[in-house]
């Protein structure tokens, strides 16, 4: 069985900032979701590509999760390491390509090691947006890769990348390695010892999104249970400033909650726990053809032909098909991207604000 460290380098966001939650996640049994296979099925493909393309043997993997949309992103990581490779050559005489490397920073971080896709890490996720700028992960890999390699290359700076292509984002950092190692010394490695330990308070946070404990954790709901305590007085309508207020906590109060239900029907529907007020029912399904074959046929034979819809394949299939060139080629003029639907979201977002009113009117129109 793999060995799987208590401080983890993916893990590094969450217990610097709460560090015993470290110790805490040990309680819960570490299941993997659907969207963490997912991910595990996405890199195992792009360590595969990325030999190919350096012309190394390796076998290419298949799982579930295989689609158009994977093989596309996929395409698209190999582009982007390929072509750091490239810029490297032009001031280094001997870069290396190191994939999956098994990365150790133990000397700033009790057991600590992980394993690093090329210091330009691939998120092939959609919900959150991960960002390269004093990412702690990749800070972890950075170390590692120093542990490593300084003794042979005089390295001055590292760049950490982080490819996300999901989300359309790429992100690139660089800091100087006296930066980093003062970093090292003096913010991780006593925040290490203290998570490694169990010890130190309980901060709830954004790091809690993919904590084990965070259905259960008391400091969280304490936290969320703030806002339902607040008693807004006089004046009976909220002020412009409260609204605000409670913008910025709802979307994490509302996940909050979503974990809460989530964990409660686990716990009623796979292990038997009776909830006091609450029961476990059917809820609504969708009718479905048990065989669209005989479906077909069945309609046919009473007269009703007209019974299929034709649509064109999806565009990542026909850019597969055609290849990427003849797709701009043939259909360059065809295709558009529509203005997405107005989103409010926190001033921290990347993205640029909208002209309100002409976003209405260009999505309206569609």
């Amino acid at each position: 069985m793999a060995k799987h460290a208590v401080l983890s380098a993916s893990g590094s966001h969450r217990w610097l900032n709460c560090s015993p939650s470290a110790r805490l996640e040990l309680e819960f049994e570490n299941t993997s979701s659907e969207a963490a296979k997912e991910g595990t099925a996405a890199h195992a493909l792009c360590e595969h590509k990325l030999k190919k393309a350096l012309k190394k043997r390796s076998r290419r993997p298949t799982s579930e999760y295989d689609s158009d949309e994977m093989e596309e992103c996929t395409d698209g990581y190999v582009e982007f390491v390929m072509e750091q490779y490239e810029a490297a050559k032009q001031t280094c005489q001997d870069p290396i390509i190191l994939i999956e490397q098994h990365l150790d920073f133990s000397c700033y971080v009790p057991d600590g090691f992980g394993t690093g896709d090329c210091i330009i890490d691939f998120k092939y996720g959609l919900g959150v947006l991960v960002d390269a700028v004093e990412n702690p992960q990749m800070m972890l890999y950075a170390l590692g890769a120093l542990e490593l390699y300084d003794a042979l290359y005089d390295i001055k700076e590292v760049s950490v990348s982080i490819f996300q292509p999901r989300r359309e984002n790429v992100s690139t950092w660089t800091i100087p390695t006296a930066q980093l190692r003062d970093w090292a010394e003096n913010t991780l490695k006593p925040k290490a010892v203290l998570a490694y330990n169990g010890e130190g308070a309980y901060v709830p946070g954004e790091w809690c999104t993919f904590c084990r404990a965070s259905a259960r954790c008391r400091a969280r709901a304490e936290e969320k249970l703030k806002l339902a305590q607040s008693e807004f007085r006089l004046p009976p309508l909220l002020t412009d400033a409260e609204i605000e207020e409670i913008l910025a906590i709802i979307p994490d109060l509302t996940k909050w909650a979503n974990e809460i239900t989530a964990y409660a029907t686990d716990a009623a529907v796979n292990h038997g726990k009776e909830w006091d007020g609450f029961k476990v029912v059917e809820g609504r399904s969708v009718r479905k053809y048990r065989d669209e074959a005989k479906v077909a046929e069945a309609a046919k034979e009473h007269g009703y032909t007209d019974i299929y819809r034709q649509s064109l394949i999806p565009m990542t299939e026909m850019q597969k098909l055609m290849g990427k060139s003849k797709f701009e080629e043939i259909l360059g003029d065809l295709i558009y991207k529509p203005p997405g639907k107005p989103t409010l979201v926190p001033a921290s977002d990347k993205r640029p604000a909208m002209n309100v009113s002409n976003a209405i009117n260009d999505f309206n129109e569609i």
